[in-house]
């Protein structure tokens, strides 16, 4: 595998962005909102609430881009600053693909650079595991990080960078 970095994303305060988007469960007539914007310091900060009223309870930052060969790659590195919730982080294939590859992640409160093998990135529609291998890494299309513990909460996380390495 390469020793190369390859930057998915870096937040900095010129950073557009259009290929960021919201999807809260109001697509299931859920309450909860999130929201992604640039800080003073040019992080990317996704905020909101979780809201589990009408069958509610989840809100995910998704970034989709044409479809990269990441088979010189073994792994997904995100540098973020939590609040000591757990997300998700999902990839896709492609932003067509109908279901994802999710990992959870724990987070401290303080800056914090998570690398997860593709092997760890499981597949999954709606939230179940479905009987299929792991993530491949032949192709990535889609990164997206989503909080859905099954509570009503206030949330803040803070991107730096997405990288494969």
């Amino acid at each position: 595998m390469s020793q190369v970095t390859l930057t998915l994303f870096q937040f900095s305060e010129q950073a557009s962005l259009n290929t960021w988007r919201i999807i809260n469960d109001g697509v299931m007539g859920g309450l909860s909102e999130g929201r992604i914007t640039l800080s003073e310091t040019g992080h990317g900060v996704f905020t909101g609430f979780v809201s589990l009223e009408n069958n509610g309870g989840f809100t995910m930052a998704q970034h989709a881009f044409s479809p990269k060969d990441v088979t010189d790659y073994s792994s997904l590195e995100i540098r973020l600053k939590g609040d000591g919730k757990k997300y998700q982080i999902r990839v896709k294939s492609s932003s067509s693909q109908s279901y994802n590859y999710s990992h959870t992640i724990n987070t401290t409160g303080d800056w914090q650079t998570i690398s997860i093998p593709f092997s760890e990135f499981l597949p999954q529609f709606r939230g179940r595991r479905l009987d299929k291998p792991a993530y491949p890494g032949k192709t990535l299309g889609e990164v997206a990080i989503l909080i859905g513990n099954k509570k009503p909460e206030e949330f803040r996380v803070e991107i730096d960078k997405i990288s494969l390495k």
